[in-house]
């Protein structure tokens, strides 16, 4: 039964049906070289002439060789073998063939396919009717009057006739049997001339560490919009709560505080849907989404705690500090009051300094961030299953071709971060960067 099964079932069907394929798409190199064949003297009866078709048939594999080379062929194929092949899809290449190597590897699939399937194809119109005809010699005289007047004389004995069926089927079988062969041969090369190249894989490899950049921006976004909204709004509400009583007029201050902390989050996360629906890319005019430096008032302001805000040259100029740059600024400082908040263990009265200065260093200018506030009995990186946000100051910093660094100092927990001007200067930054390496 699985042997029945390997040449009849389902599978066989299909790999069947795909050489079939094949042969049709032999068909016009196949007649362009019988054309070449009969100008090159084939005679009149070029078509009933074996030798000439074979002729044809070898003129033709090189032909089809040649448009295996055109890239779209490949995805084709592919399609193809993944459908009636029954080859897994994740061993063949996707996309058009864009190296060389992956063109000649097409090329050598093609050939193969068209080759195989011409030639099965071709006893698959011719065999069947014959076998046919060789099973009914037996029960109908006419036919073995037209077949075997002019044949040997041993096949019109009666042992020859009782054999005629079984020889029919055989016939049938065999057939059957090369579909099978030729259809496990081109199943077994599939992965070897249609699976990715190396230049594919590279590039496969580039596109999913393009992916995990755009998820890791958006999960750093979350965490600093979000785990800043939700670290003042607790803050707040816990001071709230403890004075409920003895002062309505700090307790309003705090609900207000409250409503714009949120109102505000509830934008930034508008801007951050607003890149899963636009698959992290940058608008039409390639500015970044999000607050920039130019709305730190608003985040100071309902920080729940006190900040002392200096600013040096002009850092809030949207001319003089690229807006990508702005942006990444401003989550860093966000993230700064965060762990601030945390820090201070629920104290709002715990004071921070923030400083933001655009400077001259080693001839370029640069955007420093410095932001201050004093230690607790843990720093906000040591809490237990945190530290994530400083990760992403650093990780906003690199990105940019900057550095920030974070600890304790003189009595204070400092953070730090440099960032460049533009995001031309960040990519000549990163560069040297990866120079110096």
């Amino acid at each position: 039964m699985r042997f029945l099964a390997a040449l009849f079932g389902r599978r066989a069907r299909l790999r069947w049906l795909h050489l079939i394929i094949g042969g049709a798409l032999l068909m016009p190199y196949f007649l362009v070289g019988m054309v070449l064949v009969g100008m090159a003297g084939g005679g009149e009866q070029l078509f009933s002439s074996l030798p000439a078709q074979f002729v044809a048939f070898g003129l033709a594999l090189p032909m089809a060789a040649v448009t295996g080379f055109f890239a779209l062929v490949r995805p084709l194929s592919v399609a193809a073998a993944r459908a009636l092949c029954g080859v897994p899809p994740a061993v063949l290449a996707d996309g058009p063939a864009r190296t060389r190597q992956a063109r000649v590897r097409t090329a050598g699939w093609y050939t193969l396919h068209l080759a195989l399937g011409g030639i099965i194809s071709g006893a698959t119109l011719a065999l069947p009717p014959f076998a046919v005809a060789v099973i009914a010699l037996p029960f109908f005289a006419g036919l073995r009057e037209t077949w075997l007047l002019d044949g040997p004389e041993a096949l019109r004995e009666p042992w020859a006739l009782a054999l005629a069926p079984f020889a029919g089927l055989a016939m049938l079988l065999a057939l059957a049997l090369a579909a099978a062969v030729a259809g496990e041969v081109l199943a077994r090369r599939a992965p070897v001339l249609l699976g990715p190249t190396p230049e594919d894989r590279l590039a496969a490899a580039e596109r999913r560490a393009a992916d995990l950049a755009v998820r890791n921006r958006l999960a750093r976004e979350l965490h600093d919009s979000v785990g800043h909204a939700l670290s003042a709004v607790t803050l707040q509400a816990g001071a709230a709560r403890r004075v409920l009583d003895r002062d309505p007029e700090f307790v309003r201050e705090a609900l207000t505080a409250i409503e714009e902390t949120t109102r505000r989050t509830v934008g930034e996360l508008d801007s951050v849907l607003g890149l899963l629906r636009q698959d992290g890319e940058p608008d039409e005019e390639g500015t970044a989404h999000g607050p920039g430096l130019d709305a730190l008032g608003g985040l100071l302001a309902h920080c729940g705690v006190p900040v002392a805000y200096e600013r040096e040259g002009d850092a809030e100029d949207p001319g003089v500090v690229d807006p990508v740059v702005a942006r990444e600024a401003y989550r860093i400082v966000q993230e700064g009051l965060s762990n601030a908040l945390r820090h201070g263990g629920g104290d709002a009265a715990s004071p921070v300094r923030l400083l933001i200065a655009v400077r001259e260093r080693e001839r370029e200018r640069e955007l420093m961030i410095v932001m201050e506030n004093p230690l607790g009995e843990r720093p906000a990186a040591a809490r237990p299953g945190g530290g994530r946000g400083l990760r992403g100051i650093a990780e906003r910093a690199v990105l940019l071709g900057g550095r920030a660094e974070a600890g304790p100092y003189d009595g204070v927990w400092r953070l730090t971060a440099r960032l460049p001007l533009t995001t031309a200067d960040a990519t000549g930054t990163a560069d040297r960067a990866e120079g110096r390496r």
